[in-house]
């Protein structure tokens, strides 16, 4: 990130200097001086105050890009240009850098900023103007990383707030004012395109801090970022949604194909908990529910209950070898109209007709038709479930989209 920082300051303390017809030569503007402008009882540490009142530096930003939006360390870069507009006609002065360490520049710093580096490429970025009432504009291009506090309580649906601070250091609300430029204290461009956000608003504010020193001025430019769904719906969300349904095909494979079914559940339930950890690689750990949280748990919950469902379907069939009768009952009894027979611990009875017993497989028939059944019962009970909590999520957060 780039920033152009124009700082316009009143410093009416050096205005005692003139300019002579001497700096002008043929009609072209020459170079001035350090001595022309600076009066011999100029302090360059203390503020220009006139008549005692506080010294005013006027700001003016121009926010050409932001990029960089970093979820997981929470920080942001952009490039921003501070300047000021006027038809004034000026004089330049000298490229020599030292100008910088004789006049007095207001001690702002950047109350949010990360890391801070200076621009010298070609040149070092510096720009000083001298205009005709001796006002100065001082510029300076910096690369600024600034902390962003996120929350992430919403998101995928979330809108975050970044600001940028700009306080002074040392000298209090009684020597020095900031301000923001009357006529357009900022201007963002239209062009500006990020991967997962866009600039709802951005506003500018003043954010003077109060401290046991004193008041200390500030001010900030607060930008609201709303994230795109776009990325997530193709990349989480319709994935997901895949996996659930895929879980459900074991409701119509046979109950006694258990390996194809037990396979499709389990494979479900990892590949669905892979995905919810790759929805999470790039956020900091959080103490509290996402609204993502809410919606791949409640995924992981029906394919986890998928499965199970097959468990259930094992209780109903039973163990079916345990009813085969393990020997014939005694002749001495086949011809008797009714009779018990013990079969490992069962009462079985025989029917009225001499030599016929009641068939233990239609009993393992009943609870064949009885896990069908469910089966059945799963395949609607599932897929209408699941969209009902769709339903639900969505108009949920369809205020947020």
């Amino acid at each position: 990130m780039v920033l152009m920082a124009l700082l316009l300051l009143s410093a009416p303390t050096i205005a005692c200097c003139s300019v002579s017809s001497s700096h002008y030569t043929s009609g072209r503007r020459s170079s001035l001086r350090i001595e022309d402008i600076l009066p011999s009882a100029y302090d360059k540490m203390a503020p220009p105050k006139k008549e005692g009142r506080p010294t005013v530096v006027y700001f003016h930003v121009t926010v050409m890009s932001i990029d960089s939006v970093n979820e997981n360390s929470m920080d942001y870069s952009q490039d921003v240009q501070f300047f000021t507009e006027n038809t004034v006609s000026s004089f330049t002065l000298t490229d020599d850098l030292d100008w910088l360490h004789h006049l007095w520049r207001p001690d702002s710093f950047f109350k949010n900023a990360k890391e801070v580096n200076f621009q010298t490429m070609t040149v070092p970025n510096h720009y000083v103007w001298l205009y005709k009432d001796f006002t100065i504009l001082y510029m300076v291009k910096l690369t600024l990383t600034l902390s962003c506090a996120m929350n992430f309580l919403l998101y995928p649906h979330d809108t975050q707030e970044c600001k940028l601070q700009m306080e002074s250091l040392s000298h209090t609300t009684q020597d020095l004012v900031f301000a923001w430029e009357e006529n357009l204290p900022l201007a963002v461009d239209d062009t500006i395109e990020l991967p997962q956000q866009m600039i709802v608003s951005n506003i500018t504010s003043d954010c003077t801090q109060v401290y046991s020193t004193g008041n200390f001025t500030c001010l900030e430019v607060i930008f609201k970022l709303k994230r795109h769904l776009g990325h997530y719906l193709f990349h989480t969300y319709i994935p997901t949604c895949l996996i659930v349904i895929m879980s459900w095909i074991s409701f119509w494979i046979r109950p006694d194909i258990a390996p194809a079914r037990v396979t499709l559940g389990v494979t479900s339930l990892l590949t669905l908990s892979t995905q919810h950890a790759k929805s999470q690689a790039a956020l900091p750990p959080v103490s509290y529910i996402k609204a993502i949280d809410i919606f791949m748990s409640s995924c992981t919950v029906f394919v986890f209950m998928a499965l199970m469902e097959y468990a259930v379907i094992c209780v109903i069939l039973g163990d079916e070898s345990t009813n085969t009768p393990k020997s014939k009952p005694s002749s001495t009894n086949r011809n008797s109209k009714m009779s018990p027979t013990n079969i490992k611990g069962g009462a079985y009875f025989r029917t009225h007709e001499p030599g016929s017993i009641f068939n233990p497989a239609t009993k393992a028939q009943q609870r064949q038709a009885q896990a069908i059944m469910v089966d059945r019962g799963s395949r609607y009970i599932f897929p209408i479930s699941f969209s009902v909590l769709n339903c639900i999520y969505w108009m949920a957060f369809w205020a947020y989209l």
